[in-house]
Order: structure tokens, then C-alpha cells, then sequence
């Protein structure tokens, strides 16, 4: 009996996005358009680039876009390169983003990890070490976001920096009130930072953000906080200015 009431519960949490992960790049991207609404999408910003799959989709769904894709791990950034040789539209930015400038260290399982954080994440549950390091380099997305990007209007954020989205959010709110629409990840990886659901839900709510989750039936608007949305497996959220 309790086996088959912890199969319902998990398939009751994935229909309302709890742990839903990342199923498609394409249904993520088409929840921020149709939350959008028409209008040209014309700056994106991807932290945590990986090797290029979401940076991909919003070229594609929106012609007239450029996009900036942070990725710090030198793996991924050779990958980055050779796979976006050609496209002007995109900008290529080997660094991690964080709320401090300089250098850290990004762990990983393995090289070029989807995983890979500035934590030392502890997975040992599932027979991962995150024995792989590298030095990295830093930034503030507000600095960079004024020195580079000239303060422009930003129309889609994504992060999926395993954990360190919270803390890069922090330091970017001066770029936050021209930003229309951040799309983030929780999950596992916040256990290993400490940062909780409550602590994105009061973020944004300061801020004037409405938060949707999504979920394998489309958008589902997150009203209030509660204690059952502390879930630690994969979730995927889109925060829209108001």
C-alpha cells in the first residue's frame, strides 16, 4: 500500500510541476512568450549556458533577439564556441555569475557537468563526487550588466546555476527593474546552498513579480506561499514583471 501511495503522491506532485524538471527547452521558452504577450523580444540573457540548449531555443523563437551566455566551465565554453561560431547573436561570456568579482572554484562530477556548481555539492546518496575542479572567473550580473550591456532593457533571464541563483539575484537588482521575465530552477542544489522557495517567493514579491510554476499541463500562477511548495527536486519557475 505505501508504495503505491508514494507513486501517486510523486505523480500528483510532477502534474502540478513539483519536481516536473525539465521535460522540453521549447515549452519553457513558449510559457515566457505567451506570458509576454506580442511584442519583440530583443535582449536575453542565459546564466549557466551549459552547452547551448536553451541559448538554441530563444534563437529560434525569437529571430530579432540577441543573447548573452554566461557558461564558466572550460569544457562547455569550447563547445559554446564551436557551436555558435556563426551567430552574431549571440555573446559568449566565460564567467560565472555570483555576488562577488574575482575567482572561485567550480566543482563538478564530471567536466563540462550539467551539474557542475560553485558548491561542493553533497551527492553522495546517489554515488556522485564532485572530485572535478576548476578555477573560475566571477562577476556581478548588475556590474556587468551596466559596463557591457550599457544598462539596456532585458526582455527573458534565465538562471540555472545550480543553487547560486538566489545569491546572483541579490546582486542584480538595479538590472531587475528593466528585466520582463526571469526564468529559474529549484531544486536538490538549494539544499546544498540553504536557500529555500520562501526566500524567491519574498524576493520577488518586493520586487513586483508574479511567479508561475510549470508544469506538464501549462502554467499554474503561484498566489501565495506555502510550505508545500518546499519541494528539493527539480522545478522550474518564471517570475513576470507586473
Amino acid at each position: 500500500m505505501h508504495k503505491i501511495l508514494k507513486l501517486l503522491e510523486k505523480q500528483i506532485l510532477r502534474g502540478l510541476g513539483k519536481g516536473h524538471g525539465t521535460k522540453s527547452i521549447a515549452t519553457e521558452v513558449n510559457g515566457i512568450r505567451g506570458l509576454l504577450g506580442s511584442g519583440e523580444i530583443k535582449t536575453c540573457v542565459d546564466i549557466g549556458g551549459n552547452v547551448g540548449n536553451y541559448t538554441a531555443e530563444l534563437l529560434k523563437q525569437f529571430p530579432a533577439a540577441e543573447v548573452f551566455t554566461f557558461e564558466p566551465s572550460q569544457t562547455n565554453i569550447e563547445i559554446l564556441r564551436a557551436r555558435f561560431a556563426s551567430e552574431r547573436r549571440v555573446h559568449l561570456l566565460p564567467f560565472a555569475v555570483s555576488d562577488t568579482e574575482g575567482e572561485a572554484t567550480l566543482y563538478s562530477d564530471t567536466p563540462g557537468s550539467g551539474l557542475s556548481s560553485l558548491s561542493e555539492r553533497d551527492l553522495n546518496y546517489r554515488g556522485l563526487s564532485f572530485d572535478q575542479t576548476e578555477t573560475v572567473r566571477t562577476v556581478r550580473f548588475d556590474d556587468f550588466w551596466r559596463s557591457e550591456m550599457s544598462s539596456r532593457d532585458i526582455d527573458i533571464l534565465k538562471l540555472d546555476i545550480e543553487g547560486h541563483e538566489l545569491a546572483a539575484l541579490q546582486c542584480s537588482s538595479d538590472a531587475l527593474r528593466q528585466t520582463r521575465a526571469i526564468q529559474f530552477e529549484f531544486g536538490g542544489c538549494n539544499i546544498d546552498t540553504r536557500s529555500f522557495f520562501r526566500d524567491f517567493w519574498n524576493f520577488f514579491a518586493e520586487r513586483e513579480f508574479t511567479l508561475h510554476r510549470i508544469t506538464p499541463f501549462g502554467l499554474l500562477p503561484i498566489v501565495r506561499y506555502s510550505e508545500r511548495d518546499e519541494i528539493f527536486t527539480t522545478t522550474n519557475y518564471i517570475a513576470i514583471k507586473k
